[in-house]
């Protein structure tokens, strides 16, 4: 028969267990207001072009407390401060436990590496930061490229809900319009 005093341990226990996995999960959720994705890539559109051609966003990558990282330029890495504007869409990466351990140490080595680099549209940008940095953790497999990290944000990304999803596509909405209106007067 369970008595009070250890009834009111396994109650403690139990709590105490709970807790700790809370907190645990607490670390680990995205906070759209606060701006926080741990172990996340995230995506936010470039001025104009992601207006013509909208799969094609600015990147970033960020820390285990969420904190977002991102080529911005020529040796330039901005941190806590992504290049052009909030993220509007995101990938939540599974991660190992010894993924995690390497995890911000890579964002590290990323940062330093891609702060001395000058920055191309189309073959050293904010897509090789984001590839370097999880071929340095070893994250699925080691060959990440830009191309890779293109396809993981149309294949597996979500949007930061519905402003998220207009905030992406508004421009090419009203490019599309304009470009139907044009097409039905002439």
């Amino acid at each position: 028969m369970a008595t009070l005093p250890n009834l009111l341990f396994s109650t403690l226990l139990a709590n105490n267990i709970m807790l700790k996995y809370m907190d645990s999960e607490a670390k680990t959720m995205i906070d759209n207001k606060k701006n926080r994705y741990p172990y996340c890539l995230v995506w936010t559109p470039l001025p104009l072009i992601t207006a013509v051609l909208p799969f094609i966003g600015h990147t970033g990558i960020c820390t285990s407390e969420g904190i977002i990282h991102d080529f911005a330029g020529p040796y330039t890495v901005s941190v806590d401060d992504m290049a052009f504007g909030k993220p509007t869409k995101y990938v939540k990466l599974k991660l190992t436990p010894e993924e995690k351990q390497r995890w911000n140490l890579a964002v590290t080595e990323g940062d330093r590496k891609y702060g001395q680099e000058m920055h191309n549209l189309f073959c050293n940008n904010c897509h090789s930061h984001v590839a370097y940095v999880m071929n340095q953790v070893g994250y699925k497999h080691s060959n990440w490229n830009m191309v890779k990290v293109w396809w993981l944000f149309v294949a597996k990304g979500k949007y930061l809900g519905f402003s998220g999803f207009m905030k992406s596509y508004l421009g090419f909405f009203i490019l599309l319009s304009i470009v139907l209106l044009l097409s039905f007067i002439i």
